[in-house]
């Protein structure tokens, strides 16, 4: 079991530091190929490197490649080696495909549509995989409704779509979640942590192989994560893209799936479920939604605050006011409304803390919104373990 854990341990670090020297040589190439853009909470206004994250991703493949003869080098002693060796492929197969789509994404600049259509059909092969090696649709129901429902349920086809609607929720909430230096990077190498642990823990569980599995990926995936992180940090001196944001949410969902964890993933996305939520009324134009929905940045006091948007109330649809006054009930937003034109501050977490807050620097507003994150994961293993237990024979 430990051998190829530790090898590729071994190779993460070797790509952390490739991705540490490579990073600051490739920036002057892609502000060549006019892929960069200006921060705008800065005052500077230099040219900053976009897509950077398809330099860790390519280092992340390269890794996976060069790890595949040790991990399945004598695979032709194992019966069940065709099967694991196909996963890993079609995994690898699906986040190349991402991390392709996401680069495409920054250098064409897509609309929303696509943004929603490219992952699910980079997750066909990975459900194509998950349908002939397991087609497990079965779910276990928990324990106050077993007397309506039993103690399990196949819902069949509505697993895949359950499924290839994670993928797709993976790659984009990350992105929607962003948009301050540090902060795309910073969530998803927690959220990797948080799995890393789970996979630890279940190790001496009858499903060691899964979770074996997705540490294969994670612990290359966190080490080029990091490296990227210290370019990203404030003040930044490159942007990951979307290259990055679709390239993480594949690498989750794969070995969330593969890993037959897919529930507890999710659970590890709470902040991003909870921003997701709370940006449907903009994200779905209930409510006028902005091209950006960035902090407003105040260059006397170099710090951010609240983004708003204004709009007509009378011109609002029956959700649209339905979500207004729901969002205003729980306080979650604060309103101003004068000649007939409401004026608010825009659906996104980011935005409801500095509300809560008040304005602050950027690299407090990251801090702070990470440390959210990390509490979010110790509320999911407080989900996953002992409540669980309550409501399951675990």
């Amino acid at each position: 079991m430990w051998f190829p854990i530790l090898a590729n341990g071994l190779m993460s670090c070797s790509a952390y530091y490739l991705s540490i020297k490579l990073i600051p040589k490739v920036k002057d190439m892609f502000i060549k190929a006019n892929l960069f853009g200006v921060d705008q909470n800065k005052k500077n206004g230099e040219k900053v490197p976009e897509s950077i994250g398809v330099v860790t991703g390519c280092i992340f493949l390269i890794t996976m490649f060069l790890f595949i003869p040790i991990s399945y080098g004598n695979g032709e002693h194992n019966e069940k080696f065709p099967h694991e060796f196909v996963e890993l492929i079609v995994a690898l197969l699906s986040i190349c495909c991402m991390l392709l789509l996401g680069f495409a994404d920054d250098v064409l600049d897509l609309r929303w549509r696509h943004k929603l259509l490219l992952p699910t059909i980079a997750s066909l092969p990975l459900l194509m995989v998950y349908y002939i090696n397991f087609n497990t649709t079965t779910i276990v129901i928990p324990k106050p409704f077993r007397s309506l429902l039993g103690v399990t349920l196949d819902i069949g086809i509505l697993y895949y779509v359950y499924m290839g609607m994670l993928a797709v929720f993976c790659t984009n909430a990350i992105n929607i979640l962003a948009g301050i230096n540090g902060l795309e990077v910073g969530q998803s190498i927690v959220i990797a942590i948080s799995i890393i642990i789970f996979n630890l823990i279940e190790l001496s569980g009858p499903l060691w192989k899964a979770h074996q599995f997705s540490l294969y990926f994670l612990l290359p995936y966190c080490a080029t994560s990091l490296a990227l992180f210290k370019y990203n940090w404030y003040p930044s001196r490159v942007f990951v893209g979307d290259t990055f944001c679709y390239f993480s949410g594949m690498t989750f969902a794969v070995v969330g799936i593969l890993g037959h964890f897919s529930k507890t993933t999710l659970l590890f996305f709470i902040p991003q479920v909870f921003n997701f939520l709370f940006s449907v009324p903009q994200l779905f134009h209930f409510i006028e939604c902005p091209r950006h929905r960035l902090p407003k940045y105040n260059a006397e006091t170099n710090q951010l605050d609240c983004s708003l948007v204004k709009f007509q109330y009378s011109k609002l649809g029956v959700l649209g006011k339905f979500f207004l006054k729901l969002f205003k009930s729980l306080k979650l937003i604060r309103w101003h409304e004068k000649d007939g034109f409401i004026t608010t501050n825009n659906f996104t977490i980011i935005n409801l803390v500095l509300l809560y807050l008040g304005p602050m620097h950027e690299a407090k507003l990251t801090t702070i919104l990470i440390v959210i994150q990390i509490f979010c994961t110790c509320i999911a293993f407080t989900i996953r373990y002992p409540l669980a237990s309550i409501f399951y024979d675990l």
